[in-house]
C-alpha cells in the first residue's frame, strides 16, 4: 500500500550538502499503526513531509497504491494531500473562530456532499473520537488539549485519507492524557482500516505500535 523506496531528501546549506534522509526504504500495508522515533535532526519531520507530499524527495520513489507521489505535478499534489492524506500536527492548528464540528466540517467542503452530509459525518467522527455533543458546539479556547486534539484526529479523517500524518500528537498534552490519544489513534487504525504514522520521542508510547522505525542521521537504524 505504501512503499518507500531509497529516498534521499539532499538540503544545501551554503555550499554544503546535507542529507536530512539518506536512502531510506521500507513497505507499509493498510491499516499499519507505525511510529518514527530518533533524536532532534535525525531527519524524523522530512520523514513526514516527504510522505505528505509537503516536499519532493532529491531521488528515489514514494509509492501510494501504485501512485509515485514523488513524480506527481503541484497540481496532483494538492489533490494527494486533500484526499489521500490526514495531518495531525502537535499545536493541533485548528481554526480558533470556528466550533469544533466546523472545524472538522472545513475540509469537507472540497467535496461534492451537501452541509447537511458534512455536519452528519462531522458530528459522527466527533462521537468516535470521544468529543461529547456539548462540546461539539464550542470553539477551541473553550476545549481542553486533549479535547482539542480529538477534534484535529476527527478532521484528520473527515475525507477518508488512506494515510494520516501525526507529528508529536501527544508533545502538548500530559502523559495521561496523551496515552489516552495514543490509544484512540491505534484504536483508529483497526476499525478505519487507516494507515497512521506518528511522529513521537517517547519510546515508551511508541512501543505500542505495530512497527517501530528508529531514524539516526538520516538513516533507519537495525
Amino acid at each position: 500500500m505504501l512503499k518507500v523506496k531509497n529516498i534521499k531528501k539532499i538540503f544545501l546549506s551554503g555550499d554544503v550538502k546535507i542529507a536530512a534522509i539518506n536512502g531510506i526504504s521500507f513497505e507499509l500495508e493498510q491499516g499499519n499503526f507505525v511510529s518514527i522515533v530518533g533524536r532532534s535532526g535525525s531527519g524524523k519531520s522530512t520523514m513526514l513531509s516527504l510522505l505528505g507530499g509537503l516536499e519532493k524527495p532529491t531521488s528515489g520513489e514514494i509509492e501510494v497504491d501504485g501512485k509515485d507521489i514523488a513524480k506527481m505535478s503541484d497540481h496532483d499534489l494538492i489533490y494527494y494531500r486533500s484526499k489521500a492524506i490526514g495531518f495531525v500536527f502537535q499545536s493541533y492548528n485548528l481554526v480558533p473562530n470556528l466550533t469544533a464540528m466546523e472545524n472538522v466540517m472545513l475540509p469537507m467542503e472540497t467535496t461534492k456532499m451537501s452541509k447537511n452530509d458534512r455536519k452528519k459525518r462531522a458530528q459522527k467522527l466527533l462521537n468516535q473520537v470521544g468529543l461529547k455533543t456539548d462540546k461539539q458546539l464550542r470553539k477551541p479556547s473553550r476545549l481542553s488539549g486533549g479535547e482539542q486534539q480529538r477534534v484535529a484526529i476527527a478532521r484528520a479523517l473527515a475525507n477518508k485519507p488512506k494515510i494520516i500524518l501525526a507529528d508529536e500528537p501527544t508533545g502538548n498534552l500530559d502523559s495521561q492524557t496523551g496515552e489516552i490519544i495514543f490509544k484512540l489513534l491505534r484504536d483508529l487504525s483497526r476499525s478505519e482500516s487507516t494507515t497512521i504514522i506518528v511522529v513521537t520521542h517517547d519510546l515508551e508510547i511508541a512501543g505500542q505500535t505495530d512497527r517501530v522505525l528508529k531514524l539516526k542521521d538520516g538513516k533507519i537504524e537495525g
